[in-house]
């Protein structure tokens, strides 16, 4: 199959690096740690799910190649929400306060599409064989 430059890996590294960094200084650890009462179902959930994006992207440090897929999906829901809420607001002059800072924040997703090894992932998610069925 097609191999990934020595290079490409250490960018890989790096975002997982920033996410690391990023997410776990500014969002996950001073969330736990300064979270007082019960979060609510969806903060929660979110809390959760960020807290779990996290720990894989540490993962991603030393298995880059392996948690693509979780780059991958930080990819396709970033940019579905900024296609289906984020743009229609805009373009309708109704967007609010909070939901142009949530666009801000989830723009730095720009960055993942040149960081991702494209060749590797179309020859290894769409030329491959997948697994048996049975």
């Amino acid at each position: 199959m097609n191999d990934v430059s020595l290079f490409r890996l250490y960018l890989l590294r790096a975002l997982y690096l920033l996410i690391v960094v990023g997410l776990g200084t500014v969002v996950i650890w001073p969330g736990f740690i300064r979270h007082h009462k019960p979060w609510e179902l969806m903060e929660g959930v979110v809390q959760c799910m960020l807290a779990a994006f996290w720990t894989l992207s540490i993962l991603g440090l030393r298995y880059p190649l392996q948690m693509l897929p979780v780059l991958l999906w930080e990819l396709a829901w970033k940019s579905i929400w900024l296609v289906v809420v984020a743009a229609p607001l805009w373009s309708a002059g109704k967007m609010d306060d909070a939901t142009l800072a949530m666009a801000i924040t989830i723009l730095w997703v720009v960055i993942v599409p040149f960081v991702i090894p494209w060749r590797y992932v179309f020859a290894y998610y769409v030329q491959k064989r997948g697994d048996r069925w049975r």
